[in-house]
């Protein structure tokens, strides 16, 4: 049918990973203010698993942004 994958353009990744860590690390800090706050101890343990998964990403992104960043500057050679 013709159709052409559309090629890879990274040029704006470092701005897109930037933006889900400054996401993750929000989400981070809402979740513990939540688990100062609540009493309910099943929510308390499902916001520290998921702040524990959250703060594994975050040092993923923070991996694949020096990646790209470096990438970048290499004019992604």
């Amino acid at each position: 049918m013709g159709n052409k994958p559309k090629p890879d353009d990274r040029r704006d990744n470092v701005d897109k990973i930037q933006f889900n860590i400054d996401n993750t690390i929000e989400n981070y800090r809402l979740a513990k203010e939540m688990i100062n706050k609540t009493d309910d101890v099943s929510t308390k343990r499902d916001l520290i698993e998921k702040n524990k998964r959250r703060k594994e990403s975050l040092e993923n992104m923070k991996n694949e942004i020096k990646d790209e960043a470096k990438a970048k500057h290499n004019d992604y050679k």
